[in-house]
C-alpha cells in the first residue's frame, strides 16, 4: 500500500482537514455516544469531525503516514479517538459493533473486494445501525476531479440499490455537486450518496 504513504507524505493534507459536506449534511442522524467506524479515514478530516460530534469514533486506515497525521488532527481539535492500521480485506471488522459506518469515498476497492467490504459492513453495523456513504459515479471520469480512473470501482444508483437490498435505503441521490477536499478533490464532480438503516 505504499502508494497511499506516498500520497500521504509531507505536511500537507492531501483531502484537506474539512470533514465531507455530505457527512455534514448527516449531522442530525447523529448523537454523542454513538459508536462510529471511519473506514479508509485517511487523514482522519471525517473521523475526527464525527469525534467532535460526541461519537466513539475508531478510524481504520492501510497507511500509517495518513494516520499520523489523522491523530495529530485530532490532537489539533481536542478530541479522543481510536486508530487501528488495518487491511480492511483481513480485518476482523466485528459483528453488530458500531451504531454508524461512515464509508466516503472508499472506491480503492475493485468489484469483488467491494461486495466483501459492503457484506463487512452490514455485518458489523449494530441492527438499526446507519450507513453514511459517499462515492463516485461513472460520470466523474469525465471530470477527473478526484477518485480512481477505474470504471468498475464507481457506484451508480442501481448497484447501491442491490448490494443494500436488505437494508432500508433512507437516502439516495446522484447528483452532481462541487467539491472542494484538499488538491485530492477539486472541482465539478458526479457523486453518489447513501444513507441507509440496518434492520432491527
Amino acid at each position: 500500500m505504499s502508494v497511499w504513504n506516498e500520497r500521504y507524505a509531507g505536511e500537507e493534507y492531501h483531502f484537506g482537514t474539512e470533514p465531507n459536506a455530505f457527512l455534514v449534511s448527516q449531522r442530525a442522524q447523529l448523537t454523542p455516544g454513538m459508536t462510529c467506524l471511519a473506514v479508509a479515514d485517511g487523514e482522519g478530516r471525517n473521523g475526527v469531525w464525527l469525534a467532535e460530534q460526541g461519537l466513539q469514533v475508531l478510524s481504520v486506515d492501510s497507511s500509517h503516514v495518513a494516520q499520523a497525521k489523522a491523530k495529530k488532527l485530532a490532537q489539533q481539535r481536542g478530541v479522543s479517538m481510536q486508530f487501528e492500521q488495518v487491511d480492511l480485506m483481513q480485518w476482523d471488522w466485528g459483528t453488530d459493533k458500531f451504531d454508524v459506518v461512515a464509508a466516503i469515498f472508499i472506491q480503492f476497492a475493485p468489484p469483488g473486494l467491494r461486495e466483501q467490504m459492503f457484506a463487512h459492513i452490514k455485518r458489523c453495523l449494530k441492527p438499526g445501525g446507519l450507513l453514511l456513504l459517499q462515492g463516485y459515479t461513472p460520470r466523474q471520469l469525465e471530470y477527473r476531479t478526484g477518485g480512481p480512473s477505474q470504471a468498475e470501482n464507481l457506484y451508480t444508483e442501481a448497484l447501491l440499490r442491490k448490494e443494500f437490498a436488505d437494508m432500508e435505503i433512507v437516502h439516495l441521490r446522484e447528483h452532481d455537486s462541487v467539491i472542494r477536499e484538499g488538491t485530492g478533490h477539486s472541482g465539478m464532480s458526479a457523486l453518489i450518496d447513501l444513507v441507509a438503516r440496518k434492520p432491527l
